[in-house]
């Protein structure tokens, strides 16, 4: 997985290296975009990195399996469902905890449901979406992306 990250890493330079000839001052100015976006993440992703070491740690994997294995069906998928959408923080921090899980037995449509849930469900920003955009709005845009997260993994079991 690292490999891959250093991957994304190489292009992106290639891509500024490249565009700096062309407008140094926008090339500048992403990177201090970039920059402050980090900065903004960083918290997050610290409080991610940590809560995967407790799992680690202090979460035995048999309970993991108990709750998120495939033995355990549909109930899997609805507490992962359940568990993504009360989550907070941005969407890439999913995939260290959906990783820690899947390493300790969690079944990968559990997984999918997971992630899915936390990018596209926000019971945690829930009243601000309800003032935003009206509470009808919310409420079956929030029900409808359950619904989704729990047929996305659904599929995914097929599949696999």
């Amino acid at each position: 997985m690292a490999s891959v990250g250093l991957i994304y890493l190489f292009a992106i330079t290639c891509c500024y290296l490249f565009l700096w000839p062309v407008d140094r001052s926008k090339v500048l100015q992403s990177l201090r975009v970039s920059w402050k976006s980090l900065l903004k993440m960083l918290p997050f992703l610290m409080a991610i990195f940590g809560l995967v070491g407790l799992f680690q740690e202090f979460v035995p994997p048999e309970l993991i399996t108990r709750f998120l294995g495939k033995s355990s069906g549909a109930g899997s998928l609805l507490i992962s469902a359940f568990a993504g959408a009360i989550s907070i923080g941005p969407p890439l921090a999913a995939y260290p905890l959906a990783e820690t899980l899947l390493k300790a037995g969690a079944w990968p449509p559990a997984i999918a449901t997971f992630i899915f849930s936390w990018t596209a469900i926000g019971i945690i920003t829930l009243p601000f979406e309800a003032t935003t955009f009206g509470p009808r709005f919310a409420l079956l845009r929030n029900g409808i992306s359950f619904i989704t997260a729990i047929l996305s993994g659904t599929i995914l079991g097929l599949l696999l």
